[in-house]
């Protein structure tokens, strides 16, 4: 034991000492308000379909949607994130099942906005990939690669059908050159002006998207290298930031989210306007399949990987882990 005097001034451990005091001096606090819960809706079913790979995450059928819909709602998640899938006789070289009015995703954001109105954001996916039969997030040029323009003019019709079912947020994630302003002309063209863009910024190239490709039942073969971030890339991403705030996006968003914290503190420090975070399928799967082994503490894991995504910079989190993340929130644990 050190003697009198010769003891640290400082002792960082005093702020340690008790629950009640680090909850007092935390730097970073979660709140249900941050969180935005992606949500699939699959045509043709009457009960929700469990996705393999994401254990407690399922393809929603219509009524399910609602439910969940009203359920985020009393946990006070803001957003719900929507993407759809469709049979998939109804796919196709053009993905013309996108922009159906009829479609799957446009019947699914009807069915939300009837069921909880303004009371949740409706968010949804603005791309390709569920709708095509080749996978790919855009139309095809004759030589089998993913044709940029062409692929706007299917992004603005995709943004018309998805405003007029009455979604508050679209999020054009195909990484296309020039979506944003192709999406925003097409939003203000029809008086949506009202309709915001949260812009997939950096949108890496990642291999922790697998779960995701079961659950919307991807149709992919190959991968989206041409188009989706290099992992090893930092100055692209802001480049594709300054692009994308030019071209009118109202939020930016960082996807996958653990391992690109780097780039999401980056874009947080660099922008005025709300930062989001993606944490995928693979992130998901990862922390529920160590917990089911009982390899770590899942509870504890899930609060801790949302805090370093919110203590990176992220105001928003989309997380399969939204409305459950929330309802604890919401009883003090």
């Amino acid at each position: 034991m050190n003697s009198y005097g010769s003891f640290p001034g400082a002792r960082p451990r005093r702020l340690r000492t008790t629950p009640a005091m680090r909850r007092m001096v935390a730097e970073t606090r979660l709140h249900p308000a941050d969180l935005i819960l992606p949500a699939f809706v699959r045509e043709g079913v009457t009960e929700p379909v469990p996705i393999t790979a994401m254990p407690g995450v399922v393809q929603h059928s219509r009524d399910t949607l609602r439910k969940a819909a009203v359920e985020a709602v009393e946990a006070g998640v803001s957003g719900i994130m929507l993407f759809g899938v469709p049979e998939d006789a109804k796919k196709d070289a053009a993905g013309t099942a996108g922009t159906d009015p009829d479609g799957i995703l446009q019947v699914a954001i009807r069915d939300v906005r009837a069921e909880v109105g303004d009371d949740l954001v409706i968010m949804s996916d603005l791309c390709l990939d569920e709708y095509t039969d080749h996978g790919h997030c855009g139309v095809l040029d004759a030589d089998g690669r993913v044709d940029n323009d062409a692929t706007l003019e299917r992004y603005a019709e995709m943004a018309q059908v998805q405003a007029d079912a009455g979604v508050h947020v679209v999020g054009p994630s195909g990484m296309m050159d020039g979506q944003v302003g192709v999406v925003r002309d097409a939003l203000d063209t029809i008086g949506k002006e009202d309709v915001s863009i949260l812009a997939y910024t950096a949108k890496y190239s990642s291999a922790f998207y697998g779960p995701f490709r079961e659950a919307v039942g991807s149709s992919l073969t190959g991968d989206r290298k041409t188009y989706q971030q290099d992992p090893a890339n930092v100055r692209e991403s802001m480049r594709e930031l300054a692009l994308d705030l030019e071209e009118g996006a109202d939020m930016v968003m960082v996807k996958p989210a653990g391992p690109y914290l780097d780039i999401l503190a980056k874009v947080a420090e660099s922008v005025a306007v709300p930062v989001a975070a993606y944490q995928i399928s693979g992130e998901y799967a990862m922390v529920e399949a160590a917990a089911e082994k009982g390899w770590i503490d899942r509870d504890k894991a899930i609060f801790e990987t949302l805090t370093g995504i919110r203590r990176a910079g992220a105001q928003l989190i989309l997380t399969y882990w939204a409305t459950e993340v929330a309802q604890k929130l919401a009883r003090g644990l």
